[in-house]
């Protein structure tokens, strides 16, 4: 697995998103709890709860600032 820290322009960490050798993706916040995911199969970014919230990897726009 591949976890990459998401930062703002004050190298702050907003977040961090972690892909899995299948291609999926989970975001999480700086406290690490999760905020939603992605499937490149079904190209759908699902919030925490697995409710669609787009098509496409949309992931960083669950990210509060």
């Amino acid at each position: 697995m591949n976890r990459v820290p998401l930062k703002d322009e004050h190298h702050r960490i907003l977040g961090y998103v972690e892909t899995k050798p299948n291609g999926h993706q989970t975001l999480s916040d700086d406290h690490h709890r999760i905020l939603g995911y992605y499937d490149p199969k079904t190209d759908y970014t699902t919030d925490d709860h697995h409710k669609v919230v787009g098509h496409g990897n949309i992931l960083t726009s669950l990210l509060k600032r």
